[in-house]
């Protein structure tokens, strides 16, 4: 294969991964960033060239989540978003040939706190807060965009796994440091998927002409909390790991400067498109996917 990909917001840990698995397939990878050596977000012209006659490109920009949700935090992860759509989509329509294929990231947070169902693209119902608001607003400003060349697909995207970064760090420092145990009641459902499934979904969709709008990202099989921290500990050899009841992780969150919902909101989200379109998953187990991560 050759032809080129635009990354937006490549740098990050799904960017790198992203970046290395095109250039191994023979792409030529052009990456927006705010990190400087890339196009910046600013230079509008910069970008029309980067996407004049590109195969796709992939929105991943975004300010972390991972933080205290304080007003101006708030204002950041919600702006990133919505700034850096907004540029492309008006960059696109600058194109003489446009990039035939754009997807956006968006996030499985979008659909309702859920222990009692799995949530799928046609019966999910969309919850509410903060992080379902972001979700909201982000695909509509990406949905608002009319291309008559390029086709896009919004990526409801669960937690992402894979070896040296994520949030796969976190959760080893809590297991090796005998923390392991299950957080808040451990019901709470863990939708996930190996940064590799959602590379090889890229593609699967990619030579799927037909196919856009919203598509869950996820692995089909989803865990609880406390099978979660299970599979983490028997994969590091950790025998015990005590629990953390909700109050000590709202203290704990307040120290590091993270909120509790990314522990204890139960995601329980499959990929019912995907699977009905044909995709099949590497990495459809949580056991393999941490023994291939972690060892």
């Amino acid at each position: 294969m050759s032809g080129k990909v635009v990354l937006a917001g490549g740098t990050g840990f799904i960017g790198q991964y992203f970046e290395a698995e095109f250039r191994k397939l023979g792409y030529d990878v052009v990456i927006i960033s705010r990190q400087s050596g890339h196009i910046a977000w600013n230079q509008q012209s910069e970008i029309v060239e980067a996407l004049e006659n590109a195969e796709m490109v992939i929105n991943l920009a975004g300010k972390s989540v991972n933080c205290r949700y304080t007003e101006r935090n708030k204002r950041e992860i919600m702006n990133s978003r919505l700034e850096t759509t907004r540029i492309l989509g008006n960059a696109i329509l600058s194109c003489q040939s446009p990039p035939a294929l754009w997807f956006n990231s968006s996030t499985a947070t979008i659909y309702r706190h859920s222990e009692d169902r799995p949530m799928t693209e046609s019966t999910g119902e969309i919850g509410t807060g903060f992080s379902v608001e972001v979700a909201k607003a982000w695909e509509q400003a990406f949905f608002e965009f009319e291309l008559p060349h390029t086709r896009q697909i919004a990526l409801r995207i669960a937690i992402v796994l894979g070896p040296g970064g994520g949030v796969m760090t976190p959760y080893q420092n809590l297991v090796r440091y005998g923390l392991g145990g299950k957080q808040g009641d451990g019901n709470q459902r863990f939708s996930w998927i190996h940064v590799d499934d959602l590379f090889h979904i890229i593609l699967f969709l990619q030579e799927r002409t037909g196919l856009y709008g919203v598509f869950n990202c996820s692995a089909p099989s989803p865990v609880t909390n406390r099978e979660l921290m299970a599979a983490m500990r028997q994969a590091m050899g950790q025998k015990v790991g005590l629990p953390a009841p909700r109050w000590i992780l709202e203290l704990g969150a307040r120290m590091i400067g993270t909120e509790t919902e990314l522990v204890l909101k139960s995601r329980w989200v499959v990929p019912n498109r995907l699977i009905k379109e044909g995709y099949m998953f590497r990495y459809g187990r949580l056991e393999r996917t941490l023994q291939h991560i972690l060892q």
